[in-house]
């Protein structure tokens, strides 16, 4: 009897010692082993970097189109909300309108409460904006300077206050219109309408694209994963033989997607980034013209998380796929 104890003994301090002893999850073996797995797949995609760049490269084309027009989309909103209820209107004087009417005029719409803004131009001050504006010159500016009358009449243009309704919009022309020496009245709010119009159909496209290009993201990822699982079929194998697991099998390679999809998203990243510095003096000229700052949205530490975070999810998705279907086909599991 002593001598069975002593034996079981020896077998149980044998199996302390085993490796390989359980089956069971453990928790620090498994941080191990992703550590352990993500050093090597990081020294594999750094080992390879013109390959890697290329797949970065095409990962982040494809993540920056519609992550731009994303961008495009919240700043048009953003312009929109700014500026609803806030057009104005423009009012056109006869050619023999005097100073007197349109000062009247002027101080008329200044006084009401509806009114934020009032802005006068005269009539010179417009056929010197529209010199400048058109870049006379030759047989136009010959014919602006053979005219003894200038043909560009004096304006105003009122800037409404926030939220004004339309039955207010639709006082203040008639009250415009009645004002002595106007001759025409033009609301400004026909561009904010086709801006919002145009914003449905950016956001629109953006879903269309965002699918179509995560679609390609997701195969190109795919594609450069199974060419890394062709290159390990023997240590594949080998961990088969041995007993590995599918997770075990499978975790280096969606390293390899997630590395890949981060990869693309900080490409994407910098490609968003220098589109903006490159329209920027445009844009910021457009927006001066309509009295307004240039103030960008959506391009801020929270899209470039989602950003990374998109492209490793798409780049995990892509080495799934690459896994799935080419070990199944090797019947390695």
């Amino acid at each position: 009897m002593s001598a069975e104890r002593a034996a079981g003994g020896a077998d149980i301090s044998r199996a302390k010692s085993d490796p390989w002893r359980t089956n069971r999850w453990q928790l620090f073996g498994w941080l191990r082993d992703h550590r352990r797995v993500a050093f090597e797949s990081m020294y594999y995609v750094s080992a390879r970097l013109g390959t890697s760049f290329l797949v970065w490269l095409v990962v982040g084309i494809a993540l920056a189109l519609p992550a731009g027009l994303w961008i495009l989309q919240i700043n048009m909103a953003q312009m929109s909300e700014d500026w609803e209820g806030r057009p104005g209107l423009s009012v056109y004087f006869d050619m023999g309108a005097g100073d007197a009417e349109i000062k009247s005029a002027a101080d008329f719409l200044r006084g009401l409460e509806a009114i934020d803004d009032v802005q006068v131009t005269s009539s010179d001050e417009a056929l010197a904006e529209f010199k400048s504006y058109s870049g006379v010159d030759g047989q136009l500016a010959d014919a602006l300077t053979l005219l003894e009358d200038n043909p560009l009449p004096a304006s105003l243009r009122a800037l409404f206050t926030p939220g004004l309704g339309i039955a207010e919009v639709e006082r203040l022309i008639k009250q415009s219109q009645a004002l002595p020496g106007v001759g025409e009245v033009v609301v400004e709010k026909t561009w904010l309408e086709r801006l919002q119009e145009l914003s449905r159909v950016v956001s629109r496209l953006g879903i269309v694209l965002g699918v179509l290009f995560g679609l390609g993201a997701v195969l190109v990822t795919a594609s450069s994963v199974r060419l890394a699982i062709e290159s390990r079929l023997d240590e594949l194998r080998v961990l088969q033989m041995i007993g590995a697991t599918r997770g075990q099998v499978r975790r280096p390679f969606l390293y390899f997607g997630a590395l890949y999809g981060f990869g693309g998203g900080v490409i994407a990243a910098m490609l968003i980034s220098i589109t903006l510095v490159v329209i920027e003096p445009p844009l910021q000229s457009l927006l001066g013209s309509y009295q307004q700052d240039l103030n960008l949205a959506g391009f801020d530490p929270m899209f470039l998380l989602f950003l990374l975070g998109l492209g490793s999810i798409l780049g995990i998705f892509g080495a799934m796929v690459a896994v799935r279907q080419r070990l199944r086909d090797l019947e390695i599991f």
